[in-house]
Parts: structure tokens; C-alpha cells; sequence
């Protein structure tokens, strides 16, 4: 069995600029004067997780304020976002989804953020959840990316002998080498430039030939 590994939010849809502006009306509504611009942001990307850049950002302030309930804030304007603009699949995700199937290629959407998140996701590209035959979040393993966790049950439940994962991101890339993947870098916005380590190939549009020649 073969599959292809859709390795988080940012694979199936470009989100990075849609999450900074709900940041950033978060704070506003916190009363934090904080406006975390483009350059700011990605720079922040290399650390994973949104509640953690929170954290460390309020800890640098000398701020005693809940992380947790600024993130939650935060999450609920990036999914109106997503509702209100529904900004579609990143170049070549449809062709990919759509070709898969007669290539006899198993699809995985394999995250570990929330469900919440990966219904808006869905939601925003407009691929039905039936599409994947493996949708991974946060709640079904106990260490997220960069850890292998969510990579190895994805392989188990799919029963795949042979996988390429598609990751936006360095830690994510990370995440599917350790579980013993070859990767394919289809970085996110404010992700490129940076070192995705050894990868069969860097990418901005999916193309169904080369990559389901892979499997």
C-alpha cells in the first residue's frame, strides 16, 4: 500500500498571513500593543506551537496574563477568517487529491492541531474529509511535531509500506524523517528560505506526475 502524507494545516492551505492577523486582533481585544508583523512573525514560526510564542512573548513583557485563553481568542478569529474568506488550496493540493485515487495512492491529512482547526481547514480548501483515509490532530497522540507520533499511527492505520510526506515547515519536515519518511518541502509563505534538511524536492505548486512517480 501506498500513500501520500499531507503534513499539516499549511500543505492543503496557505494560512500563515490569515493566522498572524488573528494574532494580532487577539491582542488587540486583549489590550496588548502588540501588532506582530511579517518579518516578526516568521521569525516566530521557527518555534512550533501558537500558545508557546504567547507565552514567551507575555514572559519577555513581565505580563501575568492567561496564554492559553489569548490563543483560544486567537483560533476563534482564525476560523471566521477562514470562514468569511475561505481562501481555497494551495496551487496543485486539488490535482493531487484528485489524481491520487486511480493511481491507487491512499491519502493522510497528518497534523497534530486541533480538530477544531482541521475542520476549518477542510472547511477553507473545500476537500470533504472522506477524501483523506487517515486525518491526524492533536488529541490522538502525546507529543505533537516535531515528534514522529502522529507520522507512525498514520503509517499504521493506513497500512502503508511505502509513503512520501508533503511538509511546510522545518519542524514538520523533521517530524516525518524521523518516522523514517522521505519529504517533499512545500514551504509555506513565511517559510521560505529556511533549511528543510535533506528533501527529495522543494516545491510551490504540487504537480500529480511527479509527485505520485514517487510511490
Amino acid at each position: 500500500m501506498q500513500a501520500l502524507l499531507f503534513g499539516a494545516i499549511g500543505t492543503l492551505v496557505e494560512t500563515s498571513e490569515l493566522q498572524r492577523r488573528a494574532f494580532n486582533a487577539a491582542f488587540a481585544e486583549a489590550n496588548l500593543e502588540w501588532a506582530w508583523n511579517r518579518a516578526t512573525y516568521a521569525d516566530l514560526l521557527q518555534t512550533s506551537g501558537g500558545e508557546k510564542r504567547i507565552s514567551e512573548a507575555l514572559r519577555r513583557a513581565g505580563l501575568a496574563i492567561d496564554a492559553a485563553n489569548i490563543h483560544r481568542r486567537k483560533t476563534e478569529l482564525f476560523h471566521e477568517i477562514l470562514a468569511q474568506e475561505r481562501p481555497g488550496p494551495r496551487p496543485g493540493v486539488a490535482d493531487i487529491v484528485a489524481a491520487a485515487p486511480s493511481a491507487g495512492v491512499r491519502l493522510g491529512f497528518v497534523t497534530t492541531t486541533s480538530r477544531d482547526n482541521v475542520d476549518a481547514i477542510l472547511g477553507a480548501s473545500g476537500i470533504p474529509a472522506d477524501t483523506f483515509d487517515f486525518i491526524g490532530d492533536a488529541s490522538m497522540v502525546a507529543s505533537p511535531k516535531p515528534a514522529p507520533d502522529i507520522y507512525n499511527l498514520a503509517l499504521a492505520r493506513l497500512g502503508a509500506k511505502h509513503a512520501v510526506a508533503i511538509e511546510d515547515s522545518p519542524d514538520g519536515a523533521n517530524a516525518a524523517r524521523a518516522a523514517g519518511l522521505q519529504v517533499v518541502a512545500f514551504p509555506g509563505v513565511m517559510h521560505v528560505g529556511r533549511d528543510f534538511g535533506d528533501v527529495l524536492f522543494q516545491t510551490q505548486h504540487l504537480d500529480p506526475s511527479s509527485l505520485l512517480g514517487l510511490l
